[in-house]
């Protein structure tokens, strides 16, 4: 393996720019494949690797996946035809006679990537924090970014990607001189966490807490926690894992995970770090932190809402493990950027919008929720909420969705929209606990946004703070962009 001194980005974010160019034969040992030169091969390496055929750079490494609906490899020739120089896949393709390629079999070429990326990381020497949790996994990944790029070069997951594809590409795309990783672990079944956990063999991990995303899945909050556990089935045997100290099923299991535990919470008084005295600013929340017999006072974080706090302390516990001090982790704090869609707060057409699309479970939704009531209060409008389906709660989800209703009506949301149909639960729910049903406007149609556009502009004065939250396949950001569209014309008119 080579370094790669070219990081020049090919145009394309299907492209992955390696650390270090690589070679048939290095691909073949690092993804457990047998090279198999075509036509008398090429014998060269790539300095950059695409999963997409036609995302295509001269001297490029093509992973050949096979999907549900397509095979990778039925597509080889054209990539080759594009510049692949070495092709991974799965069965040799067709198409490639007369070309200047090496060809590398492997059994499953997902987890061929998932070999490679093992292997990167394992020769660039970095070392890497693994993110899990139902909630809170992109926030705390940020902040974690935040604090250690204060002293060290740091490569982190790009926005969510942080499945079984996305979470190497991430890894191969890391520079030669990263000295830290941060890497975002998702799931939606049993062993998905060990199998990346194992990928990033982390130094140290974060669990952030225990939810109901993937229940329809996992079937119990226990067996969710089960998963979530499995992140230290890859870690280094000293590496040090942060669990949230408020949660039972994580607390309860600190002692029989054969890893060295640090807990971060808000109420457990026995927490080894704790935030307390949580206040608002008008750029976003202070707090103190107790920990490890010292107090920490004033530190800022740029985001609402205690549940973000919660993810600055899980990013302030692991960069104290991992050697920063507290004058870099609060410039860190202080640094942070959040990603696209998650928690923005900006004025449109007289009302407040608080765009929150990123994702949704119903944890995320309450904490969501407190934030808009607080700021509705600060400014002196009414709290309305347009929120959609929150998907991947199986037999639960009507239930899950009544109690968001309930819970909205209960902290004092005076205006709500519903989006998409399992989403007419939480008005049903709200309308039952005391939100007037004049002020309950409801669209079935997620693929549609423009009626609840049009509800919400016809809706609202101006004064009124508006949150969007739903889960991402429902793509609330539309009808915000809708209504956007619809203002700038009006104004022009």
């Amino acid at each position: 393996m080579k370094q790669n001194g070219n990081k020049t980005d090919p145009a394309s974010e299907n492209i992955i720019a390696l650390a270090f160019a690589l070679g048939a034969e290095e691909i073949a040992r690092a993804a457990c494949g047998a090279a198999a030169a075509v036509n008398g091969g090429w014998g060269g390496e790539c300095a950059y690797l695409s999963t997409d055929s036609r995302a295509i750079v001269d001297g490029c490494i093509f992973a050949a996946i096979a999907g549900e609906n397509f095979d990778g490899c039925d597509y080889a020739a054209a990539a080759a035809e594009a510049g692949a120089r070495i092709i991974i896949a799965e069965r040799m393709p067709d198409g490639l006679d007369g070309k200047a390629v090496d060809v590398v079999i492997v059994k499953n070429t997902v987890r061929a990537l998932g070999d490679l990326a093992r292997y990167a990381i394992s020769r660039s020497g970095m070392k890497t924090v693994a993110v899990t949790g139902s909630v809170g996994k992109t926030t705390t990944k940020e902040f974690v970014a935040s604090c250690f790029s204060v002293k060290h070069k740091t490569h982190k997951t790009d926005g969510n990607k942080n499945n079984e594809i996305g979470l190497p590409l991430t890894a191969l795309s890391a520079q030669a001189d990263d000295e830290y990783g941060v890497f975002e672990c998702g799931m939606s079944g049993r062993g998905q966490i060990e199998y990346l956990s194992g990928i990033v063999n982390p130094d140290a991990a974060i669990i952030t807490n225990i939810g109901t995303a993937h229940i329809e899945a996992l079937g119990s909050r226990e067996n969710i926690a089960r998963a979530k556990l499995e992140i230290v089935s890859g870690m280094k045997p000293d590496g040090v894992l942060v669990i949230n100290g408020d949660e039972p099923l994580l607390y309860g299991a600190r002692d029989t995970l054969g890893v060295k535990v640090v807990t971060a919470a808000m109420h457990n008084r026995d927490a080894d770090f704790r935030a307390v005295n949580l206040r608002r600013t008008a750029s976003g929340t202070v707090f103190d932190l107790i920990y490890m017999g010292k107090v920490e006072t004033n530190l800022e974080i740029p985001t609402l809402g205690a549940h973000t706090v919660y993810d600055a302390l899980f990013a302030i516990a692991v960069s104290v493990v991992c050697g920063l001090s507290m004058a870099e982790i609060r410039v860190g704090l202080r640094s942070y950027r959040g990603v696209s869609m998650r928690q923005r707060i900006y004025g449109l057409g007289g009302i407040t919008v608080i765009e929150d699309c990123y994702n949704a479970s119903p944890e995320s939704m309450r904490a969501s929720i407190d934030v808009l009531v607080s700021v509705a209060k600060e400014k002196g409008g009414r709290a309305a909420a347009l929120l959609g389906d929150m998907r991947e709660l199986g037999e639960h989800s009507r239930l899950l969705h009544e109690q968001i209703g309930v819970y909205a009506a209960r902290a004092g949301v005076t205006v709500l929209f519903t989006y998409g149909q399992i989403a007419e639960n939480i008005a049903t729910a709200a309308i039952s606990n005391g939100v007037r049903a004049e002020n309950v406007y409801v669209n079935p149609d997620c693929t549609n946004p423009a009626p609840t556009g049009d509800m919400i502009l016809g809706a609202l004065a101006p004064g009124d703070v508006l949150l969007v939250k739903a889960s991402r396949a429902v793509a609330a950001e539309a009808v915000i962009e809708y209504m956007k569209e619809k203002t700038e014309k009006t104004s022009k008119r």
